[in-house]
């Protein structure tokens, strides 16, 4: 059996990243785990291609050779996922789709043609599949309710991949959440009892990645690294000392929730084990909101403080952000704008709220009426609200705009990415020198000709830069690298506004909806005033 993997185009997002990849001559941020880790659950007499269309068109010459086509997908994929999908059936190739979005909304990837549906999680659902094959079956759709025990899962086919086009790779250590935030789809998809592969296991991973010869950053994908705190501790600190015999190959980065600064261990074993950087969701500064969304976890502590503490452990914060939530008071985008600011939290993911599909804030949109007809939940950052706000959309829209692009204001940038490295704690452990790539001293000097030289904050570019080497060398190189991030961000801050500013527009022109009004016992029990 010869299998085309195929993963689908990423439009532009935060996380897209192309004017920091193409400094350093890359062509995509991390690459699609998922199908790899597909191929190393299939049989391995089977015969295995792999495309990504981040970095290239599937060939004819790939198409004729496939006896069947397999996609994966997450929801911001879906226009190139259903283009391929009916590329593949016009070739007459038999079509299996699975991942987040198809999982999510099966009849969307059946209605274009699919002909297996491989959904949920794949450790229990390709085999079901595998064994449909077997039997010369043409079509099938496959789900459980079970969540798979991951300490089976295999180490992913990472040798499909094309190295040299990435700029990190992946791993997953876990998967589901402790937690039961109303808006995230992570604990529909893979349950509220985080599940964990052994230390072992993940070793065997890295063991892999450095046997095929890479040596730059490993993006820990799980949703929430630290949802079982007791495995993953046992699994740093047998991390600690596989960095340590490797001589730090590595550089990890990786999501978690904000109660990760309330473990002071924790975080020290993240550091010496070489991890840099951690996502957070914190959402929103406005308690109430909090409260309404169910992420109660942000609102037991100050979040500038947690903030804080994870940078001083030695850990750069990236922060996602929402507008848009019920009961929300006019100011949102302003109060978000300030809360990075004192935190010092240099980059952010920021969007508008959206009702993503099974979700408890779906359900309950639903019920209520309020989902916007023929607008999917999307969590790009160029997308309207997908649901009838409690205030006006063009409101939320405005706000959104120009906090998004208040936040990537070169000069605010570099300050915040100032004051948070200034603070921030250096790792003990030192990598062996080596000599950085010709790329990445061309990176370097562009970013340095046109933060330092050409644009405007020349000279605050130069005063943070000395002064850090002066006073905290030890995270000097960090800060530089988040210094380039800005590089996309400068061009991503209007393409958010064009595009929001277009779609706006249209909503406007259609007749703008009236903003949803609860009912008087509802508000009661929101607390919303």
């Amino acid at each position: 059996m010869r299998v085309l993997l195929v993963y689908p185009i990423f439009p532009k997002t935060f996380w897209s990243y192309e004017k920091i990849l193409a400094l350093v001559d890359r062509k995509v941020l991390l690459p699609p785990l998922g199908l790899v880790t597909v191929a190393a659950i299939l049989p391995q007499e089977w015969e295995y291609k792999l495309v990504d269309r981040n970095i290239r068109p599937v060939t004819e010459a790939e198409w004729a050779w496939a006896d069947v086509v397999i996609f994966s997908a997450m929801i911001v994929q879906k226009q190139d996922l259903l283009d391929q999908i009916q590329e593949a059936k016009r070739r007459g190739k038999l079509v299996a789709v699975g991942g987040p979005y198809p999982t999510s909304t099966p009849h969307e990837v059946q209605n274009v043609g699919a002909d297996f549906l491989i959904l949920d999680e794949g450790e229990i659902t390709l085999p079901m599949f595998v064994e449909a094959i077997q039997r010369g079956e043409t079509s099938g759709t496959f789900r459980t309710d079970e969540k798979p025990d991951v300490t089976i899962t295999p180490v992913p086919r990472f040798d499909l991949l094309e190295f040299d086009a990435y700029d990190m790779m992946s791993v997953q250590f876990s998967r589901g959440c402790p937690f039961q935030c109303e808006f995230c789809d992570i604990i529909v998809l893979y349950g509220r009892k985080p599940r964990t592969k052994t230390p072992a296991q993940l070793l065997a991973e890295l063991d892999y990645l450095y046997e095929l010869g890479w040596r730059r950053g490993v993006f820990m994908v799980d949703d929430n690294f630290i949802g079982n705190k007791r495995n993953v501790k046992l699994l740093l600190k047998e991390l600690k000392v596989w960095m340590q015999e490797h001589q730090y190959p590595f550089r990890f980065d990786t999501e978690a929730s904000v109660d990760l600064a309330q473990d002071p261990e924790l975080m020290e074993l993240m550091v010496e084990s070489g991890f840099a950087a951690v996502f957070l969701g914190i959402e929103t500064p406005d308690e109430d909101s909090l409260q309404l969304t169910k992420k109660f976890q942000n609102t037991r502590s100050s979040l500038t403080e947690a903030v804080q503490t994870i940078i001083k452990a030695g850990l750069r914060p990236m922060a996602g952000f929402i507008i848009g939530f019920d009961g929300e008071k006019a100011g949102a985008g302003d109060r978000i704008v300030r809360f990075a600011e004192q935190a010092a939290i240099p980059s952010t993911t920021f969007a508008m709220l959206q009702a993503l599909p099974n979700t408890a804030l779906w359900h309950r949109l639903k019920k209520e009426g309020r989902l916007r007809e023929n607008k999917d939940g999307n969590i790009n950052q160029t997308t309207l609200m997908n649901f009838v706000a409690t205030r006006p959309l063009e409101d939320i829209a405005r706000e959104y705009i120009e906090a998004f692009c208040a936040l990537y204001d070169p000069v605010k940038y570099l300050d915040r990415t100032y004051r948070c490295f200034l603070m921030m704690g250096a790792p003990s452990w030192k990598a062996p020198f080596k000599w950085p790539e010709l790329i990445v001293i061309k990176a370097l000097l562009i970013v340095i000709w046109r933060q330092g030289i050409k644009r405007e904050t020349r000279w605050k570019f130069w005063h943070h830069l000395f002064s850090m080497i002066k006073r905290n060398p030890g995270v000097a190189e960090h800060y530089l690298s988040a210094c380039a991030h800005n590089e996309h961000f400068l061009e991503y801050r209007q393409i958010v506004r064009d595009q929001i500013e277009s779609q706006l527009a249209e909503y406007l022109a259609q007749g703008a909806e009236k903003p949803y009004v609860p009912p008087v016992k509802e508000k009661a029990e929101a607390g919303v005033s």
